[in-house]
């Protein structure tokens, strides 16, 4: 198939268009950054300079391909609500219209399950429960951007991975880096909290799917499947880095009401830096959530590859899954 990507020079853009290249489809990679473009076609991808506000670049590329897998986003769990809202909302609804235009059937989409988060726990969210108020201003955004895909777009498919991580991650794990770099970890809760994660060869696979197999459009829940303890995850990460550390217990309560008086006073000041921890930031860490998958198993047929600390010890080791199954364009069989 012809597969545009947006955010192609992304974390999981990346990943997928080299996946979906190797799997034989002739994939084009749109993105900004051009140093990254360049790192994307020595891998065998096509490469286009692209900005998501020029919607008829975006048009005339489109016209060339069958599906457009849309990657591209502002995720942070800090920012000014209008950068959000011009990446996540009017980013999306440019593709959209550029896609409509071009006369595309097909866009994946890829959203978030933090729009499921709320400062309790959560175990076993379906892509139907009810939506909580969101939490900040990209889950808000988020939100909205899967509006305005099933609003536009017949076939569409939308995919909310949870906690990507992978070679070549720069958020996740590396989060957890520098909060043990001053040698103390928060313990919330006793760290029995359940966190899911997703290694991105996975996510990948789950777009590659949803691209190429048809009568799957919907919502899909993908993680590993295999939630781990929050100090689990974090004695892992941290023990296989060699980074010293020691556990500091601290009350849920307190923490939330310093974050996020932190979080107005970093509103006031100039360029609206970043606090030092955020109330999600903590939430993550001292409340469960974990995803019902089952219907990405039932409907797309896809399922992750690996164990939660399989995939983990193979990142740390700098050694990531590799040959991975292929799914062909029937999105069933592996080969």
């Amino acid at each position: 198939m012809r597969i545009v990507v947006t955010g192609a020079t992304g974390f999981l853009g990346r990943a997928f268009s080299i996946l979906a290249m190797k799997a034989g489809h002739k994939v084009i990679g749109l993105g900004r950054d051009v140093d990254k473009g360049r790192e994307l076609e020595r891998d065998g991808v096509p490469f286009c300079e692209c900005d998501l506000m020029n919607e008829e670049r975006m048009h005339a590329l489109f016209g060339v391909s069958q599906v457009v897998v849309h990657c591209a986003a502002l995720s942070s769990p800090w920012g000014r609500r209008e950068d959000f809202w011009r990446a996540n909302v009017e980013g999306t609804r440019k593709v959209v219209y550029a896609a409509q235009k071009a006369g595309i059937r097909r866009l994946v989409h890829v959203s978030t399950p933090s729009i499921y988060f709320e400062f309790r726990d959560r175990l076993g969210v379906k892509e139907g429960d009810p939506l909580p108020r969101p939490v900040n201003d990209y889950a808000m955004t988020k939100l909205v951007a899967e509006h305005v895909v099933r609003d536009r777009i017949e076939d569409a498919v939308i995919i909310r991975p949870r906690g990507i991580f992978g070679a070549g991650d720069t958020t996740l794990l590396p989060r957890l880096e520098r909060v043990a770099s001053k040698g103390v970890m928060p313990l919330f809760r006793g760290g029995e909290s359940l966190v899911d994660l997703t290694h991105v060869d996975d996510v990948a696979q789950a777009l590659l799917i949803a691209a190429t197999k048809e009568g799957v459009a919907g919502t899909y829940n993908v993680s590993q499947g295999d939630p781990i303890r929050v100090r689990d995850l974090i004695e892992t990460v941290l023990g296989a880095r060699g980074i010293p550390f020691r556990w500091r217990d601290v009350p849920v309560g307190p923490a939330l009401l310093a974050a996020r008086a932190a979080e107005s006073v970093c509103k006031l000041l100039p360029r609206m830096p970043e606090p030092p921890v955020t109330a999600y930031g903590i939430g993550l860490l001292a409340y469960s959530q974990t995803l019902d998958i089952s219907a990405a198993r039932d409907v797309l047929g896809w399922q992750p590859s690996k164990g939660i600390r399989e995939a983990l010890d193979l990142t740390l080791r700098g050694n990531d899954p590799v040959g991975l199954p292929v799914y062909a364009a029937s999105g069933g069989a592996a080969k």
